[in-house]
């Protein structure tokens, strides 16, 4: 089954967007999993096509990250993090819990096709809320069951996600179509923020500032600057003389 053609469209826009178009895979395959919940075969050729490369290099990509469905799986994607910080805050109780209202194991998807979870991601990088979940890309933290099961009886009353940011396809294809950049410099426009100032000493550039001024020095006295130091002017001293050159032995004096 073909893609659909906002979606051939989106990745299009991306491949033009990167310099290269092996950097264009990743949302790419996002594109594909948007429309169709998980990456199918034909899916992620098609993407191959598009970008001009082998097939072998999209499915490498997608076997590489645990965020990408090799099967259909629910409107809903539940991540619950297992790493030290979360268990320490009873991580393992809500896994327990979202395995025993789900009915289902990590890693498997409801019978109502609603959610697809899974237990196994080490880090969401959420520790100071601890214990956190990862639903659909937004984050929940300091869980507890009761919050649990709020967050699980909104979820089966909302529709699957049209795409991973709230956005249809179709606006997202219209955002990336962009123009492929001209060649040679561009001019600064009014909108290009002025460059930071580096820190550090300022550098001695000769130019006094006026909101520092030198200190005057009272009249006898001499501060050399470094750098400031003329070359310095050595006497000649007499040439030396060339040396002596000594007789050379006879043999028979050896």
């Amino acid at each position: 089954m073909p893609l659909a053609s906002d979606t051939v469209r989106e990745i299009t826009a991306l491949r033009v967007r990167y310099p290269q178009p092996r950097s264009a895979i990743l949302p790419c395959l996002w594109a594909v999993q948007n429309e169709l919940g998980y990456l199918s075969a034909e899916g992620m050729e098609e993407v191959a096509a598009i970008l001009d490369l082998a097939p072998s290099e999209v499915q490498a990509v997608s076997t590489f990250y645990s965020m990408y469905f090799a099967q259909p799986a629910g409107d809903h994607q539940l991540l619950i993090c297992v790493n030290v910080s979360c268990a320490l805050r009873g991580a393992d109780a809500i896994v327990d819990h979202v395995q025993s209202r789900l009915g289902c194991p990590s890693g498997g998807t409801t019978g109502d096709g609603k959610f697809t979870w899974e237990s196994t991601i080490e880090c969401l990088g959420a520790c100071g809320g601890a214990p956190a979940m990862q639903v659909n890309h937004h984050f929940h933290e300091n869980l507890t069951p009761d919050r649990v099961d709020g967050l699980l009886e909104r979820l089966r009353a909302e529709p699957r996600p049209s795409h991973a940011n709230g956005q249809s396809v179709g606006h997202v294809a219209e955002a990336l179509t962009v123009k492929a950049p001209s060649s040679g410099p561009h001019p600064p426009s009014a909108e290009t923020p002025p460059a930071p100032n580096a820190e550090g000493p300022p550098a001695d550039t000769g130019v006094s500032d006026p909101a520092f001024p030198a200190p005057e020095l009272p009249l006898g006295e001499h501060t050399e600057m470094p750098g400031s130091r003329s070359k310095r002017s050595y006497t000649k001293r007499g040439s030396r003389s060339a040396p002596r050159k000594r007789p050379r032995p006879n043999a028979g004096d050896l």
